[in-house]
């Protein structure tokens, strides 16, 4: 973790049910350089002291397609920024594992993903790269790229349990804001 990354100005996440989360990001373009350049080092210093181990620039009211990921394998840090991140292929084995989000905090579910995918996408210096990722970084990865299109991991939730940890979470919310 670089002294960029936790120098840099603190950004607020977006909580569910903001609508700002369900929008569809834009692909970056050249013309955003200079706003991604700032973006990224902001996004990975809000993930590190959340802390969390990805986040999507829409959660931080930035619709942009933008990601930056660490999921420290080994407790070393290991960021990584995709811009115009895409899903190239995914593995027909699932795995399930229990996520959870910054933007729908302290609420955690089991979702059911590919357990292997290939990531294509521009790094912070504007050149294409390709990553394939198992594991733990492969559910980060489609749940980030998930933000991007207005989806989150209470989406692929049966009703009833998506509408309980809703529940859940507004009531949190709301004990939050009477204690301030």
């Amino acid at each position: 973790m670089s002294d960029l990354q936790t120098q840099a100005p603190l950004l607020p996440v977006l909580i569910c049910p903001d609508p700002q989360l369900r929008k569809m990001a834009r692909a970056v373009t050249p013309a955003d350089k200079a706003v991604v350049a700032k973006l990224i080092p902001s996004m990975f210093a809000t993930m590190y002291k959340a802390p969390g181990i990805g986040l999507a620039a829409p959660q931080v009211g930035r619709h942009l397609r933008v990601i930056t990921v660490d999921v420290a394998p080994n407790d070393v840090p290991t960021p990584i920024a995709l811009i115009n991140p895409e899903i190239i292929g995914a593995s027909e084995e699932t795995v399930v594992q229990q996520e959870g989000c910054l933007s729908v905090p302290e609420q955690y579910a089991d979702v059911t993903r590919p357990a292997r995918v290939k990531i294509r996408y521009l790094d912070e210096h504007w050149v294409k790269q390709e990553i394939e990722a198992d594991g733990l970084l492969a559910a980060c990865l489609q749940h980030e790229i998930d933000h991007l299109n207005g989806v989150l991991f209470v989406d692929y939730l049966t009703p009833l349990k998506r509408n309980m940890l809703l529940r859940k979470l507004a009531k949190a919310q709301k004990e939050l804001k009477g204690k301030r």
